[in-house]
């Protein structure tokens, strides 16, 4: 195998990597930066296991490497891959989402990808949904209400296809018919959790699953953190709805917030253990959110803007402010003269009359002999907020 400086043999080399060096490696991110993708696999494919052949590794480390690229196949990982549907995306490649460059050396050697749209332009207009994999019930509930709000809205939801938290963005973004990617820590070819192997199964069919790792490859804990950094850089902004102070998914947020991503959390009851993370996150740089509006607002383009909140208006905030002063005067428990009334307002005997035919007539008082008493629909209004009329 050769690798020069055609796009294909580029593709190989990069392809053989993918199986020698693990995913997030900055030392060997640097030799492909310093030394080119060709030189990187020829010193590999020729190198002494004794005596490292690149520079920055151990002896130990380089016998493992050299070890590995003596049983890399890269056209048969290609094979494999397409097999299943699945490409390879690589740096040099138009579909390559060019703002994980901002990893640096710890950029992936290149991506596998199976779904029929573009990388690159569904991640132009993403949001990362994380979380949990032991969420509860609200946690569920907000998630997949936060993606389908996404998803409505034109955005792209990514998220890791793991239990809980993940799950529940995916499916609440294909539920509204919207777009979602699955970011996995292995193989594209074998699904992980196997319990979710018709979600992510759906996800390949209508959306993209996305991994570093090639074909056959299975997850480790390790993986699973180095995914993280692949989603926050993916997406303009991730999304915590529930994590535990040690939760992995706040990995993938401090990973946004390095990378200059918006970091969001979705605050939680403050006596869930569940939340705590959440709350942490919230406390440092985090931008709170409680809906897709909220997000957008954020993530999206100048005047994206999610709508003020309001308190609900009563009917009574609609009165002017002389006749409420008036309604406010009156006792709750009998009737009252006008004399009474009006001292308990900045007005007159005769003004605070008038101000009560007013109000007799939207319902609020009646007469009661020489008194004024509210009304029983007047009374309940106070505690309802519903008209009186």
């Amino acid at each position: 195998m050769t690798t020069n400086g055609d796009p294909a043999d580029r593709t190989l080399g990069r392809v053989f990597l993918c199986r020698v060096v693990e995913p997030g490696d900055e030392i060997a991110g640097r030799w492909v930066r310093e030394f080119g993708v060709g030189e990187v696999v020829r010193r590999l494919k020729e190198g002494a296991e004794e005596l490292p052949g690149l520079p920055g590794v151990s002896e130990v480390r380089w016998a493992g490497l050299v070890a590995r690229a003596r049983r890399a196949e890269p056209e048969r990982d290609l094979a494999v891959a397409q097999a299943v549907g699945a490409r390879f995306v690589a740096p040099h490649d138009a579909e390559w989402p060019r703002q994980l460059d901002d990893l640096g050396d710890a950029r992936p050697i290149g991506l596998w990808v199976r779904g029929r749209p573009s990388l690159r332009i569904w991640a132009l207009r993403s949001v990362a949904v994380v979380g949990a994999r032991a969420c509860t019930e609200y946690g569920t509930h907000v998630a997949a209400t936060l993606a389908a709000g996404l998803a409505e809205r034109g955005w792209v939801v990514v998220s890791g296809g793991a239990y809980g938290i993940d799950g529940a963005a995916h499916r609440g973004a294909l539920a509204a018919r919207g777009a979602t990617v699955a970011v996995l820590a292995c193989g594209v070819d074998r699904p992980y959790p196997r319990g979710h192997t018709a979600l992510i199964e759906r996800i390949a069919e209508q959306g993209l699953v996305v991994g570093e790792l090639p074909p056959g490859d299975h997850p480790t804990p390790s993986r699973f953190i180095l995914r993280n950094r692949v989603i926050a850089a993916l997406t303009r902004g991730t999304v915590v709805v529930e994590a535990a102070c040690r939760s992995g998914s706040l990995a993938t947020a401090r990973a946004a917030q390095r990378l200059g991503r918006f970091t969001m959390g979705v605050p939680g009851p403050v006596t869930s253990a569940l939340s705590a993370g959440v709350h942490e996150l919230l406390r440092a740089e985090a931008a709170l959110v409680t809906d897709a509006a909220e997000i957008v607002e954020l993530v999206g383009d100048i005047g994206e803007l999610a709508p003020a909140r309001h308190g609900p208006v009563l009917p009574r905030d609609l009165l002017a402010p002389a006749v409420r002063a008036v309604l406010a005067a009156l006792p709750g428990d009998r009737a009252a003269a006008a004399d009474e009334i009006a001292l308990g307002t900045p007005t007159t005997r005769d003004d605070a009359i008038a101000r009560l035919y007013e109000l007799r007539a939207l319902g609020y008082v009646e007469r009661h002999g020489d008194g004024w008493k509210l009304t029983r629909q007047a009374m309940m209004s106070v505690r309802t907020g519903h008209s009186p009329c």
